[in-house]
C-alpha cells in the first residue's frame, strides 16, 4: 500500500467542531479527524483523546486527510448537526460528512438501533482525490491495552462491509467498545466491501494499534464508515445506511424549528441552541456544563476541570434558555431529572440532625460520585497539566445553587408546566432549609479551592431563592406556614448585602464581605435577577467600574470581561486565565437593560455583542474563555456561553423592538 504521510500537527480548540445523539458526541477538527469522543456516554472513559495528548499524539483518533489539498472549508448543514468537511484542489474535491445517526421517523432505527451510531460519509463529488484514513482507538482514557483486527462481514441484504473490532488485551477490565464497518459504493452500484481495504499497522512490540487505508476516489465514489454498537452489523442494510443522512437531517431541522427567537442574530441563535441540545442526555434529562475535561483555562497552567457533569448552576440557566425558545421538552426533562435528585437529598437531609446540602452536580445518571483524578500518561492540551478527570468540587458548599436553581423552577411553572404539589411539597422543604443556612460562607459560583468566604453573589442568589419561593407561593395560592419566616429572610439578606457587599468607597459590589476591595464579574446577574434595577446608582456604579480595563481597576479588556483579578484574591488553584464569555454577556445583558435608561449604555452593549459575535469560531461555537491573543480556551462547547449569548441575543431583540 506505500507508506503514508500521517504526521499529527496539534490544532487549536477553536479549530474542531461538535456532533452528537444527545448520548455521547465527538470532537472533529477542520484536519479532518475526530480528536475527542468517550464511549458509550458523555461521562465514560474515552476511546478517542489526541486533543488531550498533542505533545505525543497519542490518546486515539480517526483522521481523514487528502494527500494533496489547497482549500479546507468545515461547516454545518444548515439548520442541523450534521458537520461537512470540504477538501478542495485543481484535480478535485472530497467532502466528509460526520454525524451521529438520529431518526423519530425511521422505524428500524428505533427497533433495531442499540447505542449510538457514528458515521462518516466520504465522497469524492468533483474530478479525482486520494485520501488517508487512519483509524486509532485508544480505550480507557488511552490506558487500555489491545489490538486492532480487520474481517468481513455479510448483511441479512447481502451487502458486505469491512469490520473493524478493537480486542482488548483483558476483556474484563477493559471497557465496552463499538464496532467499526467501512462499506464502498458509488451512484449506481450497491454497497460493497472497499475495494482497498484497512490494513493493519504495528508498534514497535508488533501489536496491531491501529488501521490504515487509501482510497483512489473518482467522482461519485463513496466509501461509508460507521462506529456502533456490535450487535447491529446484520442490519447494516444498503437501504438503511444511504438513509442515516436524510432521516438525521429531518430530526435536527424539525427540532430546531421550534425556536421562537426571530431577529438579526437569528442563525447564530439557532445555533447556540443546536449545541445545547446536544449537551443534554436524552435518558435522564441531565444537562451536562461541556461534553470536555481538562481543556485549559490558560495555556500551560493548572486550570484543567472535568465538565462532563450536570450542574445544578450551569443546568437551570439552561432551563431558562429552552423555555424562552419554546423547547418545553427539554425544560420539562431536566425538571424531572432535578426533582428526583431533591427527593433523595431531602430522605437523607431528614433523617440527620446534621447539615447535607443538596450535591451541587450530578453525573448524567443522577450520581454523585465523581473522585477525582490525574491522567499523567497524557501530555495534556499543548501540555497543560495535570489532565484530570472527576470533579472535586462536588464536596463544595455553593450556596448560591438555590437561587438558580429556584429561578428556573418558577420560570418552569410560568412558561412550562404548573408545578405538582408533591413538587411544592419538596420547594416548601429547600426554601425553609435556605432560611436555616443562608448566612453561612460558601465556596461560590467559581467554585474556590482556597477558604470559604461569604460571597456577594451567593447572598444575592440565596435572596433569589427565597423571593421566588414566595412569588410561587402567591402565584398558585400554596400553603405556606413558614411564610413571615420566608419574608423577614429575604429582607435580612437584601439588606446584609447592600451593607456588607457593597463598597462606598470604590461605589461598587465587591467579590465578598471578607474580600471588599475586590471586583467580581458575577455580580453583574443582580438586574438579571431582578435583585436590584439596572438604573439604580449603586448598580450603575459597579457597571461603570467593571468596565474599566484591568490597569485602571476594572475587569474588562478588548471588549471581554475577567471573573476577577487573581492577583487580588487567593482562589485556591492560582495561575493564569482567559476572559470569561459567560461574564461578558452578563455585562451585555446588565446594559441592555440599563440602557433603556442611559442610551450610551446599550452602544457600548451592541459593540461588545457583535465582538463575542466574531469570536465564535468557524461553525458557532464558543468555549468557557477568551485569552487575551484571541484565542478559545477551556472546554468546549459551554452551556453557559451558549446560553448567555441567547439570553443577550433576545434582550437586544426586545429592546430593539421598544419591549
Amino acid at each position: 500500500m506505500g507508506e503514508m504521510s500521517q504526521a499529527h500537527v496539534p490544532i487549536r480548540i477553536e479549530d474542531y467542531g461538535l456532533i452528537g445523539d444527545m448520548r455521547t458526541c465527538a470532537l472533529v477538527g477542520k484536519n479532518g479527524s475526530i480528536d475527542f469522543m468517550c464511549w458509550p456516554k458523555f461521562d465514560s472513559p474515552s476511546i478517542f483523546g489526541r486533543i488531550l495528548d498533542t505533545s505525543k499524539g497519542g490518546g486515539g483518533h480517526w483522521s481523514i486527510s487528502p494527500q494533496s489539498s489547497t482549500v479546507c472549508k468545515q461547516n454545518y448543514r444548515g439548520s442541523s448537526n450534521i458537520l461537512q468537511t470540504k477538501w478542495i484542489d485543481e484535480d478535485g474535491v472530497v467532502d466528509v460528512t460526520d454525524f451521529f445517526a438520529l431518526s423519530k421517523y425511521n422505524k428500524l432505527l428505533r427497533e433495531k438501533w442499540s447505542g449510538s451510531t457514528l458515521v462518516r460519509k466520504l465522497e469524492c463529488v468533483r474530478g479525482r482525490m486520494s485520501c488517508d484514513i487512519e483509524l486509532c482507538p485508544r480505550p480507557g482514557y488511552a490506558r487500555d491495552r489491545g489490538a486492532m483486527r480487520a474481517s468481513k462481514v455479510k448483511t441479512e441484504d447481502g451487502t458486505h462491509h469491512q469490520s473493524l473490532s478493537w480486542i482488548p488485551e483483558n476483556e474484563s477490565e477493559c471497557q465496552e467498545m463499538p464496532e467499526f464497518f467501512a462499506t464502498y459504493s458509488t451512484h449506481d452500484r450497491p454497497l460493497s466491501a472497499p475495494p482497498k481495504m484497512f490494513q493493519p499497522v504495528a508498534s514497535a512490540d508488533g501489536t496491531t494499534v491501529k488501521l490504515r487505508a487509501r482510497f483512489e476516489l473518482e467522482e461519485g465514489q463513496q466509501v461509508f464508515m460507521i462506529m456502533c454498537n456490535k450487535h447491529v452489523a446484520p442490519h447494516l442494510t444498503q437501504d438503511l445506511v444511504v438513509s442515516l443522512e436524510a432521516e438525521t437531517y429531518k430530526f435536527w431541522t424539525s427540532w430546531i424549528r421550534t425556536c421562537k427567537y426571530a431577529g438579526r442574530f437569528q442563525q447564530e441563535v439557532e445555533r447556540s441552541m443546536l449545541i445545547l441540545k446536544l449537551l443534554t442526555y436524552d435518558p435522564t434529562g441531565a444537562i451536562v456544563a461541556a461534553p470536555t475535561f481538562s481543556l485549559p483555562e490558560a495555556i500551560g497552567g493548572p486550570r484543567n476541570w472535568d465538565y462532563r457533569y450536570s450542574w445544578v448552576r450551569d443546568s437551570s440557566f439552561t432551563i431558562y434558555v429552552f423555555l424562552k425558545m419554546g423547547f418545553s421538552a427539554e425544560a420539562e426533562a431536566y425538571i424531572n431529572f432535578i426533582f428526583a435528585r431533591i427527593a433523595e437529598w431531602r430522605k437523607v437531609a431528614e433523617s440527620s440532625d446534621a447539615i447535607h446540602h443538596l450535591p451541587l452536580m450530578f453525573n448524567i445518571d443522577g450520581d454523585t460520585s465523581l473522585p477525582e483524578l490525574t491522567l499523567d500518561h497524557l501530555s495534556g492540551y499543548q501540555d497543560s497539566t495535570p489532565v484530570r478527570i472527576g470533579n472535586a468540587a462536588t464536596d463544595h458548599v455553593q450556596l448560591d445553587i438555590y437561587g438558580e436553581l429556584m429561578d428556573s423552577v418558577y420560570l418552569f411553572n410560568k412558561h412550562g408546566k404548573p408545578i405538582s404539589y408533591a413538587q411544592w411539597l419538596d420547594i416548601r422543604y429547600l426554601t425553609d432549609f435556605v432560611c436555616r443556612v443562608w448566612d453561612q460562607p460558601d465556596m461560590s459560583i467559581w467554585e474556590v479551592r482556597g477558604q470559604k468566604q461569604h460571597f456577594t453573589y451567593s447572598k444575592m442568589l440565596l435572596w433569589v431563592a427565597v423571593d421566588r419561593a414566595l412569588r410561587l407561593a402567591e402565584k398558585r395560592n400554596f400553603p405556606c406556614p413558614n411564610r413571615n419566616q420566608w419574608l423577614q429572610t429575604r429582607d435580612v439578606i437584601y439588606e446584609q448585602v447592600m451593607e456588607k457587599g457593597f463598597n462606598y468607597d470604590l461605589n461598587c459590589f465587591v467579590q465578598s464581605y471578607e474580600s471588599n476591595t475586590t471586583l467580581d464579574s458575577a455580580v453583574l446577574v443582580a438586574p438579571l435577577v431582578f435583585f436590584m434595577s439596572p438604573n439604580d446608582p449603586q448598580f450603575v456604579g459597579t457597571l461603570d467600574r467593571i468596565l474599566r480595563t484591568p490597569e485602571k481597576g476594572g475587569l474588562t479588556s478588548a471588549g471581554f470581561v475577567f471573573r476577577y483579578d487573581h492577583t487580588k484574591t487567593d482562589d485556591g488553584v492560582g495561575g493564569r486565565e482567559g476572559t470569561f464569555v459567560m461574564c461578558t454577556l452578563w455585562l451585555v445583558e446588565a446594559l441592555v437593560r440599563a440602557g433603556k435608561y442611559s442610551k450610551q449604555y446599550l452602544d457600548v452593549a451592541n459593540t461588545m455583542f457583535e465582538t463575542v459575535t466574531n469570536f465564535r469560531n468557524h461553525v458557532g461555537m464558543l468555549s468557557e474563555e477568551i485569552s487575551v491573543s484571541g484565542e478559545q480556551l477551556g472546554n468546549t462547547p459551554q452551556a453557559f456561553s451558549h446560553l448567555a449569548y441567547v439570553s443577550a441575543a433576545l434582550n437586544l431583540e426586545r429592546v430593539k423592538n421598544g419591549e
